[in-house]
């Protein structure tokens, strides 16, 4: 049973709603629970360190390759409680500070799709050029105030949330972000140190294959397994589509029926990336074309330029004009 409340920008889950038989990216599992509840256990040695026991977890990845479901099984291993943050609701730096002392310990503060939450990115060099231009123009800087809407909060006091002075309230306590494009992120939000743990959430191998196959279906062999083990090394699926395609919804499908249903998913994928690849490679050859004609019309124009100057100086010379 999911228990859950809402306070503003914060839910708070009392719930651990997943198994570790979840926690699908099998060729790091055993390193990432490792590391957890090495944590877990560490309360004496981060104390000897002088270091606030907590440990910030980054999970990036394309859509749909099981990051909040991660973050549920890692709650249900460790018992803790969630803390869902929801960073455009928070009014400002001292709102997000204090959401952060209402926490417990034993807990997981959790920002989701970090990158969409708020514009973050090269924060610090955007604001030193607009002190520049607000010290010359006061007006405009009252105008840009008038325009600002939403959430005040800054890079810097998101710095300081994760692991300022403030941070060191409460304790056992992780912080883990979700992005869909880590690139995005400013480099000193998700540093070591901050964000201890990259963790890189895949596309669906084989190995996790079998594992949520034995979750929906309760199987572990099939005939149809070789034909997936195939397609999945062929293309790309999330693990969240090839457990739509595992999922039975209605008493007449079996397990036949809904592997079938997931080879028929990995042909048409495979198909429209071929398709995807012949169309981004004649967009390619048609720009590379004009981009060679464009070149060869201005040396086609150079080359003219040359002709009538050699012209134009042999006529002078007829002329009896010195150039």
């Amino acid at each position: 049973m999911v228990t859950g409340r809402r306070f503003g920008a914060i839910s708070y889950l009392s719930t651990r709603p997943r198994s570790t038989r979840s926690l699908w990216i099998r060729r790091k599992k055993k390193e990432i629970l490792t590391d957890l509840l090495t944590f877990s256990k560490s309360k004496d040695y981060y104390k000897k360190v002088g270091k606030s026991w907590k440990r910030g977890y980054l999970l990036y990845g394309p859509p749909g390759t099981e990051k909040s479901s991660m973050i549920a099984a890692i709650a249900n291993l460790l018992e803790y409680d969630i803390y869902d943050l929801e960073l455009a609701s928070v009014n400002d730096n001292t709102d997000l500070r204090k959401l952060l002392i209402e926490t417990s310990s034993k807990s997981i503060i959790v920002i989701e799709d970090i990158d969409c939450s708020l514009d973050l990115t090269g924060q610090r060099k955007e604001k030193k050029e607009d002190d520049k231009e607000d010290e010359k123009d006061p007006i405009s800087k009252i105008e840009k105030e008038k325009k600002k809407k939403g959430s005040e909060v800054t890079l810097s006091g998101l710095l300081n949330f994760i692991d300022g002075l403030w941070s060191a309230c409460g304790s056992e306590r992780l912080i883990m972000f979700t992005t869909n494009h880590i690139e995005k992120l400013d480099p000193a939000l998700i540093r070591r140190g901050r964000m201890d743990k990259h963790i890189e959430m895949l596309y669906c191998c084989f190995e996790t294959f079998k594992v949520i196959v034995k979750n929906y279906l309760d199987v572990e062999s099939h005939e149809l397994f070789e034909m997936v083990e195939r397609l999945l090394g062929e293309t790309e699926m999330t693990p969240a589509d090839v457990a739509e395609s595992l999922m039975l919804k209605s008493d007449e499908e079996d397990v036949e029926v809904c592997l079938k249903k997931l080879i028929k998913c990995l042909e048409d994928a495979k198909e429209e990336a071929r398709v995807k690849a012949l169309e981004d490679a004649k967009v390619k050859a048609e720009e590379e074309a004009g981009r060679k004609k464009e070149e060869n019309g201005e040396k086609v124009q150079d080359g003219d330029a040359r002709l009538a100057h050699k012209v134009q100086v042999g006529d002078a010379k007829e002329n009896g004009v010195v150039t």
